[in-house]
């Protein structure tokens, strides 16, 4: 009985615990060579390549920011007394029909939420016109980033005086070659599609004080917008004013004249006040 215990006992093969230097015992009981930890692979994780910030040179000027949400409060503040302006919009933009033009009463509420959303439209034409200067006049670049509030202040000067001078001339055409209520109904759609045409462009200024790496994007955008805005505008002034074959005539004049050869008139202005200043 002793020699069978022995027996069983000396066939049972001893059972080390691995350690990194001795090894791990494989399937069959052998140990398997194991490196030391000192000298185990270390896993690296690369990193990636740091791309540079797209910062907008207005980023760093606060004044133009504060500008453009004094703008926006200000809009809110007389949304809530004039909100039946912002209702009837579109109607103003596409509407023809002269009889509601003789009754209609436009309340001092009304005109104050119309002047804050053409002070909306200017501010945001201002910083729109900046960031296209800077894309795509590099030769005022560095003089345009010296100053960004002077110019931005100065592009949105600007876009209030063509809005007054374009108010004062249709009013002008419309007394020559209409009568009041066309005119009313033509001066209305005019000011409607430029209210409009200013919550539209307000995301794109929001984008383009946010990030510098979407200018080009942004400034497409814009003029899709302002033409759109126009082509809407210039529809309304056909409808109104034609009666003939020989407004044709009249209506290619009014588009040379008046709202072609004032933008390119603006534009060389901008550029010789931004060389001057």
């Amino acid at each position: 009985m002793p020699d069978s215990v022995n027996t069983a006992t000396d066939s049972v093969q001893p059972y080390y615990a691995p350690s990194y230097t001795d090894g791990f015992p494989d399937s069959t009981g052998n140990d398997t060579t194991v490196a030391p930890l000192d000298r185990l692979p270390v896993m690296t994780v690369p990193e990636g390549q740091r791309q540079p910030a797209h910062n907008s040179p207005l980023t760093a000027d606060s004044w133009v920011m504060l500008g453009l949400l004094a703008v926006i409060v200000l809009l809110m503040a007389s949304y809530r007394s004039g909100y039946k302006y912002i209702q009837n919009l579109f109607h103003h933009m596409f509407s023809v029909r002269r009889r509601e033009n003789l009754f209609e009463d436009r309340t001092v509420n009304e005109s104050r939420i119309l002047l804050a959303l053409i002070l909306l439209t200017a501010v945001a034409e201002g910083v729109i016109a900046y960031f296209g200067l800077c894309h795509y006049r590099p030769d005022l670049a560095p003089r345009l980033t010296a100053s960004p509030t002077l110019f931005v202040g100065l592009l949105a000067a600007e876009a209030i005086g063509f809005f007054l001078l374009q108010l004062a001339l249709f009013s002008l055409l419309g007394y020559v070659f209409s009568d009041s209520v066309s005119t009313g109904l033509w001066l209305d759609g005019f000011k409607a599609s430029q209210s409009i045409l200013g919550l539209l462009l307000l995301p794109a200024a929001g984008v383009a004080l946010a990030s510098a790496g979407c200018v080009r994007q942004v400034l497409i955008y814009s003029a899709i917008m302002y033409v759109s805005a126009r082509f809407v505008f210039i529809c309304k002034g056909f409808r109104i004013f034609y009666s003939n074959l020989l407004s044709h005539v009249y209506f290619i004049l009014y588009l040379c004249a008046v709202e072609i050869v004032p933008l390119i008139l603006l534009y060389v202005a901008t550029v010789g006040l931004c060389r001057v200043i």
